[in-house]
């Protein structure tokens, strides 16, 4: 009997654990769906997350509510001061705004979106926003907290962007991927964008991760269908992950083989020869 009371009182821990954690789910949620309340005939400005943390190449966006408790309408316009360089929009349903005209009681939600430039040193800005309507001015402090940057540069070895190569035969390319950013990138992809029926390989297929200022090359080998008349061909390559890119335009000159040239040469001169015996034979009338 002792394997089942063990069993039972398990069992009932367990229960008691899922029982306390749905309870706090649905604390969260209830918390989490009740409007923010104001005090009657204050005025204010608040945001949903004060601080946030982001690449250069991404966007700061947080999301805020801008409330009018005055008795009467009044003409917010939105001011700031961001370091040099920097750009903010503020956007009420979509459009970007300056300033809004809100009715006595009315409370508005307004995206703001930050952008850095791509030299910004990684560490806590200060982001002060002010609504301004005559004497009222409501505050807001953001915190836009830059972790570093993402970018990358795809080139070949020598930085030449062009070769030749021969129709129904392939070609190896030499291609060099560097991450010029000071964060990892992780999961690089390299693809090309070749003329119909061209085919490519890639080794390795793939970049798990490469480190800031490390630099990776990569196998491109290019195919050429058979018949492919001559001329010059664009073939475009690209270096991908999900926070950066970086693309070159590839010039290829195909050339037909020197097998297809001699064959051409031999029917010229074998029409040659066929016009010249039929004038000998049957002379000219």
């Amino acid at each position: 009997m002792l394997p089942q009371i063990t069993i039972t009182r398990f069992s009932a821990a367990r229960s008691l654990t899922f029982l306390l954690l749905f309870l706090t789910s649905a604390f969260a949620s209830q918390a989490q769906q009740q409007p923010v309340t104001w005090p009657a005939g204050k005025s204010g400005f608040t945001a949903k997350l004060m601080n946030i943390e982001a690449a250069t190449n991404e966007t700061f966006r947080y999301s805020t509510t801008l409330h009018n408790g005055s008795a009467s309408a009044k003409i917010y316009e939105f001011k700031t001061d961001i370091p040099f360089g920097w750009t903010i929009a503020y956007k009420v349903d979509g459009s970007q705004v300056t300033s809004i005209n809100m009715d006595a009681g009315k409370t508005q939600d307004i995206t703001i979106e930050i952008s850095a430039t791509a030299t910004a040193s990684p560490k806590k800005y200060k982001v002060p926003i002010k609504a301004i309507s005559g004497s009222d001015t409501l505050s807001l402090n953001l915190e836009a907290v830059v972790k570093g940057s993402y970018s990358l540069a795809l080139s070949t070895p020598t930085g030449r962007l062009s070769d030749e190569v021969t129709s129904g035969s392939q070609k190896e390319l030499q291609l060099t991927v560097k991450n010029t950013g000071s964060l990892p990138l992780n999961d690089l992809q390299v693809t090309a964008q070749l003329p119909t029926g061209w085919e490519s390989t890639f080794e390795p297929a793939s970049i798990k991760q490469l480190e800031a200022g490390k630099t990776i090359d990569v196998k491109a080998t290019v195919k050429v269908p058979d018949k492919t008349i001559a001329g010059d061909y664009a073939a475009n390559f690209t270096a991908t992950n999900s926070n950066t890119n970086s693309q070159i335009a590839f010039r290829l000159a195909v050339k037909t083989s020197l097998l297809s040239g001699w064959i051409g040469i031999l029917v010229i001169l074998l029409a040659i020869g066929i016009v010249y015996y039929l004038i000998r034979k049957y002379g000219r009338r």
